[in-house]
């Protein structure tokens, strides 16, 4: 047969081919996902005899004319919009049918990056923040999960299944946070995983942010906030802790109900090796706020 029987047999197909059940072709396999740049080769094989099996495509188009097998083959894949097709014309009905390749050309992104809104600096507790994941240069998007964690719990998952782009994009996702005086020093990431299907890669390719360090300011508290009462034993030190718990670092005043005692240091825990009864108020303060407790020291009583 000549050129110009194939070329009228092709012009046959393009117009008359049918696909799917009762196709006599067989792909090998049938769904392949290729990262960019890479080779790929796929098996086209019809199941009777066939006079032209063919593969249509921009890149690596064939056809043969005695054989039952053609192969489709890309030494290095870059085409976004490449959709092989094997195309048979048979000697017997149906005698024109086809079978479209599921072809998924993948890439990780070029980064992946994590920012707060309109925020720079600590964060205040219980106030709301938002963060924001940048993804650059990612395909197919629809394959995309933004999964974003707090520490090594993950707390949301970004989904870009309605989105349909087979050539690369870039998209984002916020998070919104209301910080507690816990989440301090956190460290807050999103990874962005590619989930290709069983035919992918396995594990699923990941590329992850550097992480963001939560600084949360909260104001002082109190461990034990309730006074606490202490009884002066003769030759024995005494300690009035006042330690709270605040960010910034809270700093310490003291308060007597002696007007003649001695000015008292700024620290959190004092230690007095003679201490006149009374009550001892201190105070930690810091940028957001101040606490006070009570310390009341009694003289113990002679025989009990």
């Amino acid at each position: 047969m000549g050129n110009n029987f194939v070329r009228w047999i092709l012009t046959l197909y393009m117009f008359c081919s049918v696909s799917g059940e009762g196709c006599s072709l067989i792909l090998k396999p049938s769904r392949v996902v290729v990262g960019f740049g890479e080779p790929v080769t796929v098996s086209c094989e019809a199941a009777r005899p066939v006079r032209v099996l063919g593969w249509e495509s921009t890149i690596s188009a064939s056809h043969t004319q005695q054989d039952l097998s053609i192969q489709w083959k890309v030494d290095s894949l870059i085409d976004w919009i490449e959709e092989p097709i094997c195309y048979g014309v048979f000697f017997t009905a149906p005698r024109q049918c086809e079978e479209k390749l599921n072809l998924v050309l993948y890439k990780t992104p070029d980064r992946v990056s994590i920012r707060p809104v309109n925020h720079t600096g600590h964060m205040v507790e219980g106030m709301e923040y938002q963060l924001l994941c940048e993804v650059q240069n990612v395909a197919p998007v629809q394959y995309l999960n933004l999964r974003w964690y707090r520490g090594q719990s993950e707390v949301y998952n970004h989904s870009f299944a309605d989105l349909t782009s087979s050539s690369p994009v870039q998209v984002s996702s916020i998070l919104v946070v209301t910080p507690t005086r816990a989440e301090n020093g956190a460290q807050y990431r999103c990874v962005a995983e590619l989930e290709l299907g069983p035919e992918g890669p396995q594990p699923p390719p990941t590329v992850a942010s550097e992480p963001l360090n939560a600084s949360v300011y909260f104001p002082p508290m109190f461990l034990s906030p309730e006074p606490e009462v202490l009884d002066l034993k003769l030759g024995a030190e005494i300690s009035l802790n006042c330690t709270a718990t605040g960010n910034p670092t809270p700093v310490y005043s003291w308060q007597s109900s002696h007007h003649t005692q001695e000015t008292m240091e700024d620290e959190a825990v004092l230690t007095f090796s003679s201490l006149v009864p009374g009550t001892y108020i201190c105070t930690a303060s810091n940028a957001l706020g101040k606490k006070s407790k009570q310390f009341i020291v009694k003289a113990k009583t002679k025989g009990v």
